[in-house]
């Protein structure tokens, strides 16, 4: 089984619903995402997926959040925009976005500072 990963980043503010302390105010954060494919097999030049095409797909997916209030973007889906949540998201959009293309989602991590993020897989 081969991993290959990619990472992207966007700038945007968020406030945490329900949490007591500073982070229920509106603050930002330069967030980092990283996505993690699996591929049981590699094509002919000897790649699972390639890079550019992952990495597309996952800008495409973080393009939306880039410069913009995540509380308001994540509304229709009525998710509070921790680190955790946004990872699953992206998760399952990216899942999404693959299907029909060699590999499988397996990991995203979200980090809101250096250090400090949340991963989902399944």
């Amino acid at each position: 089984m081969y991993e290959i990963t990619t990472e992207t980043l966007f700038s945007a503010a968020h406030r945490l619903k329900n949490y007591r302390g500073p982070c229920e105010n509106v603050h930002g954060h330069n967030w980092l995402v990283r996505a993690t494919v699996k591929c049981p097999t590699l094509d002919e030049c000897g790649i699972g997926i390639d890079f550019k095409t992952l990495k597309e797909k996952l800008k495409e997916i973080v393009g939306r959040f880039d410069h913009q209030d995540l509380n308001a973007a994540l509304d229709e889906s009525g998710m509070n925009p921790s680190s955790e949540n946004i990872a699953r998201y992206v998760f399952e959009r990216l899942r999404e976005s693959l299907h029909g293309i060699r590999g499988s989602v397996c990991r995203v991590e979200v980090f809101e500072t250096p250090g400090n993020g949340a991963a989902y897989y399944e």
